[in-house]
């Protein structure tokens, strides 16, 4: 009896162990089945010539600036002019205290009158020529302190252009630092833009720019490069170039912010559909997946212009490439794909 109920547990127990074990491998053949290849939507892109026209943002800029002050500190006595005032070439601007100015008059005065003395001697033979060298040298000397306390007295403007700054009133003391004045002209302005190595052998003085301005919303301004500068920042690899405005009606004023738009001729560049583009998160770089092969390999690219919902590459892809324009989501580096007609 004993026997019989041992060789019944022995049986029980093998046929729970092989329904355990047939259990088992079902499962783990349920894991191990095929997965799905992600299915992607590809395209085959082209070079083709593409306008290199860029954009440039820059702040406007008077052609001449000049800071009117003395040399040296001094009260002022009357300032003839107010912000925003057109002044024209040598006009007056401020008359400075003349007490310095007074006295050197005399000085000189009474030093022509000594050297005319010591002259008519020495046409006569009454003193040497050492000591009319001597006299003459005091006198020019003279002379020249006396025109330029003359200069810094009565100060005129050396451009003609727009009163800008104006930092004293009459009978302010001049401290050294501070201009009394800055005119600025602005027929013309100008704008500097800095402007990649690679298109160094491109520009050429004289060429047009377009230029707008925020504040007149999508009129249209034409520059002329004037100033191509010879050498190239090697921390940027850029090189600037100033452009000038005629500005004949002085709608530009220094300050606007502008925008300037070059066109630097075609060039064969890969265009791609702007849906192919992927941004890597935490940084700028941009990527495309390109298809070859049954496999999807992740390229970094280089952007150029953005033509409506087409990008072109400076770099990265190749002419008649396909790139995946669909299904990226679930994509990886060198994973095997399949493709969605």
């Amino acid at each position: 009896m004993n026997t019989m109920r041992t060789s019944f547990q022995i049986l029980s127990a093998l046929a729970v162990f092989m329904l355990v074990a047939c259990g088992g491998g079902k499962k783990e053949k349920a894991t191990t089945a095929v997965e799905e290849k992600p299915k992607v939507k590809i395209a085959k892109v082209t070079a083709r010539p593409v306008d290199q026209i860029y954009e440039y943002t820059a702040t406007v800029e008077a052609d001449i600036k000049n800071n009117i002050a003395p040399a040296s500190p001094v009260r002022i006595d009357n300032i003839l002019v107010e912000v925003g005032d057109y002044v024209k070439k040598g006009q007056t601007l401020v008359y400075m205290d003349k007490t310095k100015l007074v006295q050197s008059k005399l000085q000189l005065e009474n030093q022509r009158a000594e050297y005319n003395r010591i002259n008519e001697l020495f046409k006569i033979g009454g003193v040497s020529e050492s000591e009319w060298e001597a006299s003459r040298m005091t006198m020019e000397v003279q002379e020249s302190s006396y025109n330029n306390l003359l200069e810094n007295t009565t100060l005129l403007s050396p451009i003609s252009g727009i009163v800008t700054d104006r930092n004293y009133d009459d009978g302010d003391l001049y401290d050294g630092v501070t201009p009394v004045l800055s005119i600025e002209q602005i027929t013309p302005v100008k704008i500097v833009i800095n402007v990649s190595e690679s298109y160094f052998p491109l520009i050429k003085k004289g060429a047009s720019v377009d230029i707008r301005l925020d504040v007149y919303k999508d009129e249209v301004f034409e520059g002329k490069v004037s100033l191509i500068y010879p050498t190239v920042d090697p921390s940027t690899r850029t090189f600037p170039v100033e452009i000038k405005l005629p500005n004949l009606k002085q709608k530009v004023r220094p300050g606007m912010f502008a925008r300037a738009t070059m066109n630097f001729g075609t060039e064969d560049h890969v265009v791609v559909p702007d849906i192919a583009i992927i941004k890597q998160i935490g940084a700028g770089d941009r990527y495309v997946y390109v298809y070859e092969n049954g496999k999807v390999t992740y390229t970094k690219v280089e952007l150029g212009r953005r033509m409506g919902d087409q990008y072109e590459l400076i770099s990265g892809v190749e002419d008649q490439a396909q790139v995946v324009i669909g299904g990226q989501a679930r994509l990886t580096n060198g994973v095997e794909v399949e493709v969605e007609e």
